[in-house]
């Protein structure tokens, strides 16, 4: 059992709606050219400017054709041809078709479109081996978007799914809130920058560069204050320069009770703690709280915790903040255990784990070994969440659990 009391403990749930509800998103605006757009959140909705597609086009390569004309049997002379961006542009005369190729403007009065799998070529013309349908095989003016129609809300992160979607409809240029600006550093006079020579009792600074790569993967402006000694004063300036010029300081290391854990010493005298006590293993200390200007995110300085911790609390606040309305939890989905599973009650435990479906499609789950909060390579062995529940105790093998796919912060 931990040896701690767990009653002052708040709950993960509690931690995020007050992460999110005394918290709001920043207005700010700014045009980038859609080339420079990829992973900014839409600042309005998207309205179209033109019809897509913006005139009726063949979907086929065939022929195009005039019911009145089609009769069974008939062989019909070809007219002329049609290409994409090489339009029909002569005389149609009646009882004849057009050669047209996939894409091609279909010309006035067409009312079908015949594959050229079903059509018979000689000398003489074409004969058909089909009857069309009213419209077949026409794709009609606006039939994908109507100009005037709204493509993306407000709020929408931009990527691969939407960039070519507004490239497709001419925009050249596009609203985006600002970046969000999220100061950064760690505390502790054992780390070392990495590549470094190590003394002894020191150790590299890890928390800070995965962290980084993370908000990096956020889209966000990143100030990086480096590391800052076990020193009160230069934490304060920290503190002051953080404040100054980010909307969002985080912090890696100084929020437990040890002496020289300054950070939760210092914010209670520059800022306003809201929490800094959570059940949820690992990650117990995090704080989060307000500065004069800017938010503050205190994370644990053992690297698995810090790492847990900003992807439970702080990747949905920085989502939140950043106007990303559509941005969703990962899902959580029932796996049987194939290994035991050591487990204290009182904390919510994300231990790493190992999904994989088995010959019958179901989800099974292994852990990737030693949970401690140092072991990094538990993030390189695992996929996925192992999530206990807070009064859940150990776990035999073919127990059900719940598991959370990692997605794209920890597996791009």
């Amino acid at each position: 059992m931990d040896c701690y009391n767990t009653s002052d403990l708040i709950s993960i749930e509690q931690a995020l709606e007050k992460l999110l509800s005394q918290t709001s998103a920043i207005s700010d605006v700014e045009d980038v050219a859609l080339t420079d757009a990829a992973g900014r959140i839409t600042a309005l909705p998207v309205i179209s400017p033109l019809n897509v597609p913006p005139f009726a086009n063949s979907a086929m390569d065939g022929y195009a054709v005039r019911l009145q004309d089609i009769t069974p049997d008939a062989v019909l002379p070809v007219a002329g041809k049609a290409f994409a961006g090489s339009p029909f542009s002569g005389e149609w005369p009646a009882g004849s078709v057009i050669r047209i190729m996939t894409g091609a403007p279909v010309p006035a009065g067409t009312d079908a479109v015949i594959m050229q799998e079903q059509a018979e070529l000689s000398e003489q013309g074409v004969r058909f081996t089909a009857m069309p349908a009213q419209g077949q095989n026409i794709r009609l003016a606006g039939e994908d978007i109507r100009q005037g129609a709204e493509v993306l809300a407000a709020g929408v992160r931009l990527g691969t799914a939407e960039l070519p979607l507004l490239a497709s409809l001419g925009i050249a240029q596009i609203k985006v809130v600002r970046k969000l600006k999220v100061a950064l550093f760690s505390t502790g006079d054992e780390l070392q920058p990495v590549g470094t020579p190590l003394q002894e009792g020191q150790i590299y600074d890890t928390n800070r560069f995965a962290v980084r790569l993370m908000l990096e993967q956020m889209h966000c402006e990143i100030i990086d204050l480096g590391i800052i000694r076990d020193d009160p004063q230069a934490l304060r300036e920290a503190f002051k320069a953080g404040d100054l010029h980010a909307d969002l300081l985080i912090s890696s290391g100084g929020v437990s009770v040890g002496e020289a854990d300054f950070t939760k010493q210092i914010l209670d005298e520059v800022g306003k703690i809201s929490f800094w006590k959570l059940a949820m293993k690992p990650g117990k200390p995090f704080a989060f709280g307000q500065l004069n200007r800017a938010l503050f995110c205190g994370l644990p300085g053992n690297p698995v915790s810090a790492v847990v911790t900003f992807y439970q609390l702080v990747q949905p606040l920085i989502a939140h903040l950043s106007g990303d309305t559509h941005w969703q939890p990962p899902a959580r989905l029932k796996a049987k255990a194939m290994t035991p599973l050591k487990k204290s009650p009182g904390r919510l435990d994300f231990q790493r784990g190992i999904v994989s479906a088995n010959a019958q499609g179901e989800l099974e789950v292994r852990t990737t070994g030693h949970q401690g909060s140092h072991v990094f390579s538990s993030f390189t062995l695992g996929n996925a969440f192992i999530v206990l529940e807070r009064e859940r105790g150990s776990v035999k093998a073919g127990e059900l659990v719940d598991v959370e796919l990692f997605n794209p912060l920890l597996r791009f």
